[in-house]
Parts: structure tokens; C-alpha cells; sequence
């Protein structure tokens, strides 16, 4: 299991289900499918139902492992009606508010990060992991294969920089057009001059010339969207805008799934679904016209 996936399930039995089950004054053998339910009925009050889906994973391995070590006679959490998840259909940037967010980002630390979020799609984690020995000048590629995160270190939060990717599709390298590499080497001349950048060191900084935190992108990015009067997306947004820019030019799904880095053509087919139907109209227009 990642290091972030074991964070992320610690933090829900931690904050969630365990103090839950605690107040309840419930002992292991005593806890029945209606308690179990209870309990999500009374979380999908404030959480989506994919997190009591989380939830359950956690409790059902739980009181799995519960049953091999012969301490409750059976699962029953196998009896309890999971929350069915909702489909989510991404947000994304037309053009115009696309160029809009750039135009006004000019200056700004968040204008590199954002910017290559949106030109190649990438993941939060993907574009605060960008190092200089992952940027080839001399063949213009750019090659997507560390990243960044947010776990839980000694008890406290902190941002994390790993040499691998969750899935192996993640890991690609990507064509750097012109514009783009001339963008990053007036980058790499305002900070290093003429001298070589040490490989290691991340493309995306702070104000103070630190990596960037995971958390900070996300609320920065979230609040100079309210403070210019934008309308407001989440960051991973810019991702799904890059692939809706793509999809509505007619771009075929294998070649933004590979753009993107997803696992399989179907991850990509069923996310932007809705956007493939656009442009099935347009081909339904074009005939009509014939």
C-alpha cells in the first residue's frame, strides 16, 4: 500500500470510525449490520458516499482480519448496503476562461504551475515533482516521473518528494514545444544565470524558493481565483480542462489517455464521456449539412 493511501485510512480510523464506534460504548462481538449503517446514514449527512465507501473498505478489512484471528464469528459488515457512488463529471475552463486565468497569472508565482497543469494536464502531485534532470533542452521533451505529496510524517503533515509514480502509465515523457522551453529557460536563467540547475532541484518554488507544499498550491490557486473575480475550480480542474480543450477538437481518446498518463483507455472514456457526445453532435451537423 502507498505511503499516502496508509495516511489517508490511519486519518479515517483515527478522526472517524473509531471514535464513533468509542462513543457507542459497542464492543467488537456486539457491533451488528444496523450499527455499521447507522453509522454511514449518519455521515452521509456531511461526507459524499464515496467516502463512506472508504469507510466500509476500512471497516470490512477490519472485522475480515477480526474473523481470522477468531475474535468475532463472522463479517458483518458483508451484510451492510453500501452507498452507491455518484458519477462524477468533471469541471473544467472554456478557452476563453482558460486564457482568462493565464493572462491574469502573469507575474505571479502560481503562473508556472498552473500553466503547465493546464497545457499538459498534469496531477497536483505530477507538476510539484517537475525537477530540472526530467527537462531535456537538446531534444525538447519534458518526462513526467516524480512527484510530490501530502502525508503524514512523525504525526504531522508534510510534503513529501518520491521518485516514483502510482501506476506505471503515469510515468511519461511529453513533447516540450518552443514556446514552452523558452518559457522554462528564462526560468532557469532568472534563478541559476548561466550555470547549470542542480538536477534535483524541483521547477516549482514558492515566494520563498522552497518546494511547494501540496496543500498551499491548492488553497493559493483557490484563493487568487476569489480575489480576480474567476470562476471558482479546484486545481485538478485544470487537468480535466486540458483533456475537455483536447477532446472537443476531436484529439482521439487513446491519445489523451496517453497525454494524461492514465492506466486505461477506459479511465479516460469515462470520465469525459459527456465531452465525446459533443462532438458526436458536431459530426451529426456536418452530415446534416452533406
Amino acid at each position: 500500500m502507498e505511503k499516502t493511501t496508509f495516511s489517508s485510512y490511519t486519518q479515517m480510523v483515527k478522526g472517524k470510525i473509531a471514535p464513533y464506534f468509542r462513543n457507542t460504548g459497542l464492543t467488537l462481538d456486539g457491533i451488528q449490520a444496523k450499527h455499521i449503517q447507522s453509522f454511514y446514514l449518519h455521515e452521509l449527512k456531511t461526507v459524499s458516499p464515496g467516502t463512506v465507501i472508504h469507510y466500509h473498505a476500512n471497516i470490512h478489512k477490519a472485522l475480515k482480519d477480526a474473523v481470522r484471528l477468531d475474535l468475532v464469528d463472522r463479517n458483518v459488515a458483508d451484510i451492510v448496503e453500501r452507498p452507491k457512488k455518484v458519477p462524477y463529471i468533471p469541471r473544467y475552463y472554456s478557452l476563453e476562461e482558460a486564457n482568462e486565468l493565464l493572462d491574469k497569472l502573469r507575474g505571479h508565482w502560481l503562473w508556472l504551475p498552473v500553466m503547465l497543469c493546464l497545457f499538459y494536464g498534469l496531477r497536483r502531485s505530477e507538476v510539484l515533482g517537475i525537477q530540472w534532470r526530467s527537462i531535456d533542452f537538446s531534444v525538447g521533451t519534458i518526462q513526467i516521473q516524480h512527484t510530490r505529496v501530502y502525508q503524514e510524517v512523525d504525526g504531522r503533515k508534510v510534503s513529501v518528494g518520491r521518485d516514483t509514480m502510482k501506476q506505471k502509465a503515469s510515468c511519461r515523457t511529453l513533447p516540450m514545444p518552443e514556446e514552452i522551453a523558452a518559457i522554462l529557460q528564462e526560468e532557469k536563467r532568472n534563478r541559476y544565470g548561466e550555470e547549470t540547475p542542480p538536477p534535483e532541484n524541483y521547477l516549482c518554488l514558492n515566494p520563498e524558493g522552497e518546494p511547494i507544499a501540496s496543500n498551499y498550491l491548492s488553497q493559493s490557486f483557490k484563493q487568487f481565483l476569489r480575489e480576480h473575480s474567476l470562476r471558482e475550480i479546484r486545481l485538478h480542474d485544470l487537468r480535466h480542462t486540458c483533456a475537455s480543450l483536447l477532446i472537443q477538437r476531436r484529439t482521439p481518446l487513446i491519445e489523451v489517455q496517453q497525454w494524461l498518463g492514465h492506466s486505461t483507455l477506459s479511465t479516460t472514456a469515462d470520465l469525459y464521456a459527456h465531452l465525446e457526445y459533443e462532438t458526436k453532435l458536431a459530426s451529426a451537423q456536418t452530415l446534416k449539412k452533406i
